[in-house]
């Protein structure tokens, strides 16, 4: 790998990587609903794989996927942001008040720029002034609680339907879809066709009544993987994350890059806490995030530092919770199948391919109890629901241990002139 900035080159070795071919990602994807399309004719629970479940874990994934987005941009170049909780606390005001004073566009640009105002606070903290990053992240969100609660009651206080906490009714962001074919996939769909119906569902969950943010949302992602990975002002954002005083030796401002950086991610972070109160919902609500932003942050992590990683995250959070609010204990109940069949599949990898004997070995013996519940249970108990999808996923992300690798410089204190 050769890191290039500017008119000088520097030879830096590194391991090498191993790349998935694209033709993985479809073929991965045939799989799991196959698994599904399995489950479902054994558990007889439809609601598993329905267009209807599909759609919801989609909205409920969008704001936790964009807050560990905007992580993703602040730690590529070096700064930890816990601070993404209170950035998206200052979206969700910031959308209400665009919307309700511009319309739903001004709304999105109302989150983006309140999200952005707090990520420059944590980047005049942290890389101005060399505030720990989790010291600064912690205070901004609480210091965002109080300032949207302060804003909420000076500038929704007054309004016809409104309060000092929560805003009035917001004007709704257009919708998107392919015209024509969403009668044809709810058919086959209710047909309970083999693997054909779930692809109809699925295939009727992205094409049909989409939020314009959903797309929006989406479309960041490839264009963060397209301005981080392949262009130069990427290189050198990344550079900063993993060098510093490597990227000033080649000329590279550092100070500007991490600040465009750490902006970048509040304002996505933002769009977040944006999404929720104009899509997920129809007002600003005080305490709307409900600490998406953490969850957001370990989306993050699980997916490596990595766009594709960090949307298969948030995808699979936003799955599990939108599966308990759609069908409650006996959807759940259904879903230990599946995770039963992920720790099977997950120890067995484990033990054969990475002779990780002990973490296999347990991952084996809870797939196997986990059937043995399933067997001699009904439903997930209604005290337990409300948290299985945090604890079925933190239990499938603890067994499939990843190659983690965060950013070499991440976290570290930064001043210029250090290297010489």
């Amino acid at each position: 790998m050769t890191l290039s900035v500017g008119t000088e080159t520097e030879a830096a070795p590194t391991r090498p990587t191993r790349r998935i071919p694209f033709w993985v990602w479809p073929l991965a994807l045939a799989a799991i609903l196959v698994v599904l399309s399995v489950i479902r004719i054994v558990t007889g629970q439809g609601d598993i794989a329905s267009s209807g479940t599909l759609s919801a874990a989609l909205a409920w994934a969008m704001p936790l996927a964009l807050a560990g987005l905007g992580g993703l941009w602040a730690e590529r170049a070096g700064v930890i942001n816990i601070g993404l909780e209170g950035m998206m606390i200052l979206g969700t005001w910031g959308a209400a008040f665009g919307a309700l004073h511009g319309g739903p566009w001004m709304g999105v640009v109302g989150a983006l720029v309140c999200g952005a105002l707090g990520g420059l606070v944590h980047a005049l903290a942290t890389v101005t002034f060399g505030v720990d990053h989790i010291v600064s992240g912690v205070a901004l969100n609480i210091v965002a609680v109080g300032v949207a609660s302060y804003l909420a009651a000076r500038f929704f206080g007054g309004l016809e339907g409104g309060s000092d906490v929560q805003s009035p009714a917001l004007p709704h962001l257009p919708r998107v879809g392919i015209p024509g074919i969403a009668d044809p996939l709810a058919t086959v769909e209710d047909k309970n066709w083999f693997f054909v119906s779930e692809l109809a569902a699925l295939l009727k969950a992205a094409t049909t009544g989409l939020s314009a943010l959903t797309v929006l949302g989406l479309l960041l992602f490839v264009g963060t993987w397209w301005v981080l990975w392949r262009t130069p002002f990427g290189l050198r954002v990344r550079s900063c994350g993993e060098s510093p005083v490597a990227a000033e030796t080649l000329g590279v401002n550092v100070y500007l890059y991490k600040y465009i950086a750490v902006v970048t991610s509040g304002a996505l972070a933002g769009l977040g806490g944006g999404f929720l109160a104009m899509v997920a919902s129809d007002t600003y609500r005080e305490g709307q995030t409900g600490g998406r932003g953490y969850i957001g942050l370990a989306a993050m992590i699980f997916g490596n530092w990595r766009p594709g990683g960090v949307l298969m995250g948030s995808g699979l959070f936003g799955y599990m919770d939108a599966l308990q609010l759609r069908g409650g204990g006996a959807a759940l109940h259904a879903l230990l199948l599946l995770v039963a069949l992920l720790l099977l599949g997950i120890g067995i990898w484990q033990i054969l391919r990475r002779q990780a004997y002990v973490q296999g070995t347990i991952a084996v013996v809870v797939g196997i109890l986990v059937v043995v519940y399933w067997f001699l249970s009904d439903q997930v108990p209604s005290e337990v629901t409300p948290f299985a999808p945090h604890l079925t996923t933190l239990l499938v992300l603890a067994f499939a241990s990843q190659r983690l690798r965060m950013p070499a410089a991440n976290g570290k204190v930064y001043r210029r002139g250090e290297g010489r």
